[in-house]
């Protein structure tokens, strides 16, 4: 694993103050121009290192994602990163942080009965921890919406002062439209993005791995569109490993992708529980920070314990979502939504078995086949759901029952 240099902190607050102040620069410059094309010589440009919050992890100004398959305590993860900031305390690799303040968007989990219990186990000073539970409109709370209230999170932000981290968890809850379309996502997180360079803060998403997705890269088994993981500039994930002979199995959190800096290698956690001194009764997640691991993702999450058997019929009735979600509105192009399965997560085959399974109809146009839902498929999707409702032991048979589309005579 690369060498990761201690970063000097009070350097971290002038690159901080840098980074905000070159983010009122840009803003004042875009206000004073006209409209139009903007174009941007280098020769007026000077090259600048990266801003870091932690060495090599999370930078400032910057989009991450963080993802790994349910139960690995990713939610927890991200709690200890913003615990230790709050805190400044120290970094798995021993490198120290300084405090700041956090901000946290969790659609998930509630902020009095999980996150702030996990949070002071894990020494978070609660003063400097902020969890966006809304908007007002009107004298009445509403859900946040990230595309019409980003710019009164900016102002509540700013009034904060001193915010170095923003969580979103999951980070899909940012993106209003089809999560599994690039053009929707990348419009979709661009404010996160956006936020994230103007505060001088790094913005830190929480995601899933597709199911079914094992033993591909671990940036690609992001769920939903590839974008998520191509907009982060950091990606990491996080997994159970099976251990050496006689060892027990470790949970190890790895950098996936890194576009400015080191992409490899890692550091081993665990999760226990801890009941609250001031609060007893109260128990809660926290994590505890082991040794460091050397190798690429691909290689280390090679090592995770193997899925269990019916994670193909996981991956199918993933893939009929997607086209169940693709054309409730009406027929596509087979072209098109094999493209975008291919970008959601899914593989060619695993399409065409659940256009198979859903009874999707396909016929040939002018411009190419058609797929669309039948009258029979919507009527089989529906006795499927009564009989999923009423028996949570249905035998699903296996994979071969479920057709195959090897003799079909379309193209796609």
């Amino acid at each position: 694993m690369t060498a990761i240099t201690k970063p000097n902190w009070q350097k971290l607050d002038a690159d901080r103050a840098k980074v905000l102040e070159m983010a009122e620069e840009r803003a004042q410059a875009t206000a004073a121009a006209p409209d139009g094309v903007v174009i941007t010589c280098a020769a007026t440009l000077k090259p600048e290192p990266v801003s870091w919050l932690w060495e090599g992890w999370l930078a400032l100004g910057k989009f991450h994602v963080l993802a790994g398959a349910p139960g690995q305590g990713k939610t927890t993860l991200a709690l200890a990163i913003m615990a230790l900031i709050t805190n400044g305390g120290r970094w798995p690799d021993g490198s120290h942080c300084p405090a700041g303040n956090v901000l946290m968007w969790s659609g998930e989990d509630d902020p009095a009965d999980t996150l702030l219990p996990r949070l002071l186990a894990m020494g978070a000073d609660p003063d400097r921890v902020f969890f966006v539970t809304g908007t007002r409109m009107a004298g009445e709370v509403c859900p946040f919406d990230p595309a019409r209230d980003m710019a009164q999170l900016m102002a509540q932000a700013e009034a904060i002062g001193d915010v170095r981290l923003l969580v979103v968890d999951p980070v899909v809850s940012a993106v209003a439209g089809d999560s599994h379309k690039n053009t929707e996502v990348r419009r979709a997180l661009q404010p996160l993005v956006d936020l994230g360079a103007a505060l001088g803060a790094a913005v830190l998403g929480i995601s899933h791995f597709a199911k079914g997705s094992a033993g591909r890269d671990p940036t690609e088994r992001v769920v939903g569109s590839m974008a998520f993981g191509a907009v982060a500039r950091v990606v990491m994930a996080a997994a159970k490993v099976k251990g050496e002979a006689g060892e027990e199995d470790r949970r190890i959190l790895v950098r996936s992708k890194s576009n400015i800096g080191p992409d490899d290698g890692g550091f081993e956690y665990g999760i226990d529980q801890a009941e609250l001194d001031a609060f007893p009764g109260v128990t809660a997640s926290r994590i505890v920070w082991g040794k460091p691991v050397d190798g690429t993702a691909r290689e280390l999450l090679g090592e995770a314990e193997t899925e269990a058997s019916d994670d193909e019929l996981t991956a199918l009735d993933d893939a009929c979502e997607f086209l169940r979600s693709e054309l409730d509105q009406g027929p596509k192009p087979a072209k098109y939504l094999l493209g975008e399965g291919r970008q959601a997560g899914h593989s060619e085959r695993t399409i065409k078995r659940a256009k198979a399974k859903l009874g999707i109809e396909s016929r040939k146009e002018s411009s190419g086949w058609l797929w669309s839902m039948t009258v029979e498929g919507a009527a089989k999707r529906a006795k499927d759901a009564k009989e999923a409702k009423e028996s949570t032991s249905k035998n699903l048979g296996t994979v071969g029952t479920l057709g195959t589309v090897d003799g079909e005579s379309e193209v796609f």
